[in-house]
Parts: C-alpha cells; sequence; structure tokens
C-alpha cells in the first residue's frame, strides 16, 4: 500500500460550471463571474464538494476498495480557477481495519493551504 500520493491540476471555470450542472449547487460564487468579481474573493471559487471529490478519489488509490467511515474537511482559503493546485493523501495511521489519511488541497502559486482535512477507511482486506 503506497502511503502517499500527490496530484497536481488546474481546475477551470469549465470544471466548475459542470459540476454545479451536476450536483446542482449552481450558487453564483462559483459560476458567475460578473457576480464573484463584487465578492470579498474577486472571482469565481471552487465548491468544497469538488475539492473534497478529488481527494476522495486520492485516497481510493491508497485504500483501493475501501469505505469511508468518516471525514473532517476544512477549507481555509479559496480555491480560484485556473490557478494550478497541489493535492495530497496521505496514510497517517493503519490500526486494525482502518485506515486514518490526511488530506490537503494547496495552491502552488503562493504556497496556501486552501482546506485541510483526515478520512477514516475501513479496508475491506483488513
Amino acid at each position: 500500500m503506497p502511503q502517499n500520493i500527490v496530484m497536481e491540476r488546474t481546475l477551470t471555470q469549465s470544471d466548475f460550471d459542470r459540476f454545479a450542472a451536476l450536483s446542482g449547487d449552481d450558487n453564483p460564487i462559483h459560476v458567475d463571474r460578473e457576480f464573484s468579481a463584487a465578492t470579498r474573493f474577486g472571482r469565481t471559487v471552487s465548491h468544497g464538494l469538488l475539492l473534497n471529490t478529488i481527494l476522495r478519489g486520492l485516497v481510493d488509490q491508497l485504500v483501493p476498495g475501501g469505505r469511508q467511515v468518516s471525514q473532517e474537511l476544512v477549507f481555509l482559503a479559496p480555491t480560484y480557477a485556473d490557478e494550478p493546485m497541489r493535492f495530497r493523501a496521505e496514510i497517517e495511521n493503519v490500526n486494525d481495519a482502518v485506515v486514518t489519511a490526511k488530506m490537503s488541497c494547496v495552491r502552488i502559486a503562493d504556497d496556501v493551504v486552501t482546506c485541510e482535512g483526515e478520512t477514516k477507511i475501513h479496508r475491506e482486506d483488513g
């Protein structure tokens, strides 16, 4: 079992728009450039659950076939469209059949952590 996985990815406005269409969360802070330009963020920001799904995908690569039993994720700063991001999942602890993994999203340009958290995964082989 690998101990960590890191992926760099740049989310686009098109990604935000497609996620909004799939999820039904079309809050203008995610999809309306004019609206979001007038907010404290100054531009559109990612859905938190879009970031969550990317991180969950990384965890699934660390613990294939595992069943998530809990998760905590906090959003510390905005994740903007068209800015390169680093997504990381790292195994912190393995206790019997439960794996604890740390997760984070970091803006590469300024090294700001935009979200971080922890998940517990029940291993099917544990």
